[in-house]
């Protein structure tokens, strides 16, 4: 998942991957990481966005392709229920450290 986070990943791919039942993955995964794996997916995805924000001025729409996102307006979607501010708003923020916000996955 790490290796190819534009990927789009299901349930059924991570399984397989990694040789269990969906439902034993579901309930390992969110035993060691203490989330659901597509929540954590989407968590880590909004990270990356994030630093990639933060870090320069790679187009919005790059950004989200890079994050598995096929629109800029998913991507904004998902990044503002995230992070409750806009990706632009974001990256020109005083304080980019924003820090997620609670039940936001």
């Amino acid at each position: 998942m790490h290796e190819d986070l534009a990927r789009s990943w299901t349930l059924e791919d991570l399984a397989r991957l990694s040789g269990l039942s969906r439902v034993s993955l579901m309930r390992r995964f969110a035993r060691v990481m203490g989330e659901p794996p597509l929540g954590y997916l989407r968590r880590r995805r909004m990270e990356l966005a994030a630093r990639r924000l933060r870090e320069g001025g790679e187009p919005l729409a790059a950004i989200a392709r890079e994050v598995g996102y096929t629109s800029e307006f998913a991507f904004s979607r998902a990044f503002s229920r995230t992070f409750g501010v806009a990706p632009g708003r974001y990256r020109t923020s005083a304080s980019p450290d924003l820090p997620v916000r609670e039940g936001a996955r």
